[in-house]
């Protein structure tokens, strides 16, 4: 690039929604991986909480701090003092806040579509993060799923148990193996478990075929802009538990992806891209796919680290072309 181009690059803003940056593990955090990246390639960074953002005659607000990152696990950022500023002076919105998948979820992604309409780009499009529930979302990829059901019916759930044996019920809305059972229809507890996930059938949770290849590790695979990246986490499950997530004290290693990964993520990829869902991942067990993450999927430090990936910058490569 020659001189005079370089001095009248525009320079990108780039604000991030998440949980509070000061108690993020960096190591492990995804959501600081892109802020590194961003930052490399000079971008201004703004950091603001769900909190922070708020609506004024039609308009997208948020109260947010200039953000400046260092890669190390003691101190990690600083902040500019508070200030408030329309979203749409931003030219992009990493929306990197964790589950639960609640109504204040929802009502921030309503501001976020303020600032899109306005002209910002918001990762992942918040229409799509409405639509593309974590785990109801499976459905539009049944081809790719072991058996399950979603309802708030205990007894639906009892029979579909009856049916096929070992399974695992979940809610809908939660992350990191949070409020996840295994049951079976000897399991003496079960009625006492369904009565508490569905909230004496009130509350709509998902049932699916429990898969015996959890023990060779639970994947994430993460897709980039429509495209897998070539490695998966395989998550293992911590002893004395069954949940393949870290946050449950599993333990994980990379593994390059099968032939069905690859063809599960044909399956699924170009949906996500079409819904301007830029980032995403996939858990896949065995052969089956579990889940896709859309709200602040991880494990791109792990991938980066072990086969000396920048996944982050995959994703702003596509992201800085977009804007283009």
């Amino acid at each position: 690039m020659a001189e005079s181009d370089k001095k009248s690059a525009k320079v990108l803003k780039t604000g991030v929604v998440m949980d509070p940056i000061g108690e993020i593990k960096t190591y492990k955090d995804s959501t600081f991986a892109m802020l590194l990246e961003a930052q490399r390639r000079g971008h201004m960074l703004y950091y603001m909480e769900p909190r922070d953002i708020f609506a004024e005659d039609g308009r997208a607000f948020a109260r947010m701090q200039q953000l400046e990152v260092r890669d190390n696990t003691t101190d990690w950022f600083s902040l500019a003092p508070v200030g408030s500023k329309p979203l749409d002076e931003l030219d992009i919105v990493l929306m990197r806040r964790d589950p639960p998948f609640d109504m204040d979820y929802i009502y921030t992604t309503y501001m976020l579509e303020l600032a899109e309409m306005a002209g910002t780009l918001v990762i992942n499009q918040p229409q799509s993060l409405r639509d593309a529930n974590e785990k109801f979302f499976i459905n539009n990829f049944p081809q790719c799923c072991v058996p399950m059901l979603i309802t708030s019916s205990s007894k639906l759930i009892r029979e579909f148990v009856s049916q096929h044996g070992r399974c695992v019920v979940k809610p809908l809305d939660g992350m990191g193996g949070e409020s996840v059972f295994q049951v079976s229809d000897t399991d003496l507890n079960l009625n006492v478990i369904l009565e508490t996930i569905t909230r004496h059938d009130s509350r709509p949770v998902m049932a699916q075929r429990y898969i015996d290849e959890i023990s060779e590790g639970d994947k994430r695979i993460l897709i980039v802009n429509g495209e897998p990246v070539p490695y998966a986490l395989a998550r293992y499950a911590g002893k004395g538990d069954f949940r393949g997530n870290l946050a449950k004290g599993g333990s994980s290693k990379g593994v390059p992806l099968s032939e069905r990964d690859l063809w599960i993520c044909a399956q699924v990829a170009p949906e996500l891209k079409k819904r301007g869902i830029l980032f995403a991942g996939l858990d896949v067990i065995g052969d089956w796919l579990s889940e896709v993450n859309v709200t602040s999927p991880t494990c791109i430090r792990e991938l980066d680290k072990e086969f000396g990936l920048n996944i982050a910058g995959q994703l702003f490569d596509g992201v800085e072309e977009m804007l283009k």
